[in-house]
């Protein structure tokens, strides 16, 4: 396996964010049209983003996450952060760990880009992601974004601390 920085409009990253909003319609039914939080391919481009692809050893596209700089702004984020989207393991590939290795990589990544906190929002109805973030040190947060007045949003936090 190997990843490397894509494009957000690349045809491999579209394929495995349109994979993961097909997931997102299987795992909250009462919310049909996915994810609707505004994105775009410039908010993933260094150095304010970076957007990951994961390939296997075929060359195919398995594993994605990017990072997005948010500032504060009245969707409750934070001047510094650098929001987590699009994290998604095509399920032949999940338990490899590319998840928790895209996780750091975009945390690494974040932190050279001058960004104070790694922040993202999930949902109760992927526990995988809930446990991903907490064994990798995020804590619940203030809610944010789009979905922050939602019952089943939960957010979480980790402070990116400046590399020595």
């Amino acid at each position: 396996m190997h990843i490397r920085p894509t494009p957000y409009d690349h045809p491999d990253a579209v394929k495995l964010s349109d994979e993961v909003l097909l997931e997102y319609n299987v795992r909250y039914p009462d919310e049909p049209d996915g994810d609707v939080t505004p994105l775009a391919p410039g908010m993933f481009a260094p150095p304010n983003g970076l957007f990951l692809v994961a390939y296997d050893a075929e060359g195919r596209p398995v594993a994605s996450g990017g990072w997005r700089a948010r500032d504060r702004n009245p969707e409750n984020n934070l001047d510094g952060d650098a929001e987590i989207k699009r994290m998604y393991v095509v399920p032949e590939a999940r338990g490899l760990g590319l998840a928790r290795r895209i996780l750091a990589a975009l945390e690494e990544d974040a932190r050279a880009a001058g960004r104070l906190r790694m922040a993202l929002e999930t949902g109760t109805a992927q526990p995988e992601a809930i446990a991903l973030y907490t064994s990798s040190g995020y804590e619940p947060c203030e809610k944010f974004g789009h979905y922050r007045t939602y019952e089943d949003s939960r957010c979480y936090a980790k402070p990116l601390n400046p590399t020595p």
